[in-house]
């Protein structure tokens, strides 16, 4: 199988994983910067381009899409996908995913439990939206944040309504969120991977800070997720239509609950934590996929016919 990493580099903990895995199992990989790609668009063929030339022949495309290069990194998955190329987590369902607004309306209407969330623009609402959410602390989030970036503690009405005028002045939208108090900066993450979770961890917020992101000062412990947590993040994932994905849940006592989706998560903390082979089960994962795909196309009705046709002319 031929793969296609799109990532901005190749000497990246998850990219290299990836690529190591791939490379075990027998699989020709490349790793392409999407910002290299060109794309074309004309009427019934589409192409992309990489320094000039034609982009390498490809079974199947596994995006690393960067919250930096989301836009254009989108556009160039969209672009395999317009050629016929099979993707392991489409342009939909990553636009989906970073949009934290748009991930949570989509798990709310799958009955999956989140937090209480606001979204609000202006600042006549912003008493009525803070009572929503339950008062102060409460938890103001950039729509399209990450890795903690974007995501801030407010301790005061008056601390709320300051960070959301200075936002919106600056063009950003942004969602107010419950702040979950018996949390006290943890959460789970559940890296689920082709329909099943392959491994999680506990993280906790280092001291001072309530985000518990590894990428924040947090640290991460493998721990075996109870059922009602691994129900709960097989659906958030499946509800989302991804196919690898970080579910990142709160513990409460009513259960868990869904904070964030990451559609590209990080396998340095979790393989670390856990001591399970992430990157493998994705490219078995992978496998399984590009299999799927070659059995529904061999279905297809159309290709039946396209096949009975050219029979039929063999035979005239």
């Amino acid at each position: 199988m031929r793969i296609i990493i799109l990532s901005r580099s190749p000497s990246l903990y998850s990219t290299s994983r990836l690529t190591l895995a791939a490379r075990a199992r027998g699989h020709e990989v490349a790793v392409i910067d999407p910002l290299e790609v060109q794309i074309v668009v004309r009427s019934g063929r589409p192409a992309l381009f990489l320094t000039g030339s034609d982009m390498p022949r490809v079974d199947l495309v596994i995006p690393r899409i960067g919250a930096s290069i989301s836009n254009y990194g989108l556009t160039v998955v969209r672009q395999f996908e317009l050629m016929g190329v099979p993707v392991l987590n489409g342009a939909v369902a990553i636009s989906r995913s970073r949009d934290k607004l748009r991930a949570l309306q989509l798990l709310s209407r799958k009955s999956i439990s989140v937090p209480t969330t606001v979204c609000a623009r202006s600042p006549s609402a912003v008493p009525e939206s803070l009572q929503l959410v339950g008062g102060c602390p409460a938890i103001v989030k950039l729509q399209q944040g990450s890795q903690g970036i974007g995501t801030m503690i407010a301790e005061t009405p008056q601390a709320v309504a300051s960070l959301l005028e200075t936002l919106w002045a600056m063009g950003q939208d942004i969602i107010l969120q419950e702040y979950i108090r018996e949390s006290k900066g943890r959460d789970v993450r559940a890296i689920v991977v082709g329909g099943r979770v392959v491994a999680a961890m506990r993280r906790t917020a280092k001291a001072g800070e309530f985000r518990s992101n590894l990428h924040r000062g947090g640290f991460g412990v493998g721990i075996p997720l109870k059922p009602s947590y691994r129900v709960c993040a097989i659906a958030a994932a499946k509800a989302m239509s991804l196919e690898i994905a970080g579910v990142d849940m709160v513990e409460t006592r009513s259960g868990p609950k869904v904070l964030e989706i990451n559609s590209s998560p990080g396998l340095e903390g979790i393989e670390r934590a856990s001591g399970v082979d992430v990157a493998r089960r994705i490219i078995e994962c992978a496998e399984k996929f590009l299999a799927r795909r070659k059995w529904k196309r061999q279905r297809d009705p159309a290709v039946d016919q396209e096949r009975r046709t050219a029979r039929l002319r063999g035979a005239l």
